[in-house]
């Protein structure tokens, strides 16, 4: 069966993506997804991501780790299937999609796409490292030395011990630049360093805030594949709402596979 994808990245996080609105692709074989986004003998991604439809919604996005299992949240992800909703003609510039932790909107603009997240609250802080939830669960750390900072194996470490190793966590280094943070990521279901992460740097910007005991409402992420703006309304310390996550997305290629 031939089975056509197309390929996205959100500053270097990258997906395929496939149009599953008529069930032509059967996404409970997790081995075939892991397959597909094998780097060697598969297509390459962090991701696979179906578009489906919704009886009230634009559609509905189900995201899965390159591992083959569904995933919980990503935010480069739902950037680039809206951009990818737009292409085929489902959306014009606005949109509103199911994803597995609710429903998002998104905005496509020329050169980039706007996608709010859930509120934050429930915030857990340690000795300069915390632990929260943005539609996927994240540990941010501060480092001063970032680009040392051996990200596979202290990711994998945090990521894989007692507290966590059950459900997994991803887990980010973080350096609080004048006007700009830095981040670097470890997720869990890739298991490796990614270029970028979505839910990971919203995680880093609202933990910054925290870290710096500023105010800001507006924060540029900078990310090993690019660039990346964060905004929200900080409540307290322990409320964030109206987040939004906004970044360059680009359709790389598209092409047919035989599964």
């Amino acid at each position: 069966m031939l089975v056509h994808f197309f390929k996205y990245h959100g500053t270097g996080n990258d997906f395929i993506i496939i149009d599953n609105r008529h069930l032509q692709f059967d996404y409970s074989k997790n081995s075939l997804i892991n397959h597909l986004c094998n780097r060697r003998f598969g297509i390459g991604a962090d991701g696979l991501m179906v578009l489906m439809k919704h009886p009230e919604l634009d559609f509905e996005m189900k995201y899965f780790n390159s591992d083959g299992k569904e995933g919980s949240m990503c935010g480069n992800g739902g950037r680039c299937i809206a951009a990818f909703a737009k292409k085929l003609g489902i959306i014009n510039d606005v949109s509103e999609f199911q994803s597995i932790d609710g429903v998002h909107q998104a905005i496509v603009l020329r050169d980039a796409v706007k996608l709010k997240m859930q509120n934050v609250s429930g915030i857990k802080q340690g000795n300069h490292y915390y632990f929260l939830d943005t539609g996927s669960p994240h540990y941010v750390t501060f480092r001063e030395n970032l680009e040392e900072t051996d990200v596979f194996e202290e990711g994998r470490n945090i990521r894989f011990n007692t507290r966590f190793k059950k459900e997994g966590i991803n887990v980010n280094f973080v350096k609080v630049l004048d006007d700009e943070i830095q981040v670097r990521t470890y997720e869990r279901g890739v298991e490796n360093e990614t270029l970028s992460c979505g839910t990971g740097v919203v995680a880093s910007a609202i933990c910054a805030t925290l870290e710096s005991k500023t105010d800001k409402s507006s924060i540029i992420i900078l990310t090993r594949g690019g660039k990346l703006k964060v905004c929200f309304d900080k409540i307290n310390n322990n409320s964030f709402e109206n987040i939004w996550l906004q970044g360059p997305i680009r359709h790389v290629f598209e092409g047919k596979i035989e599964i």
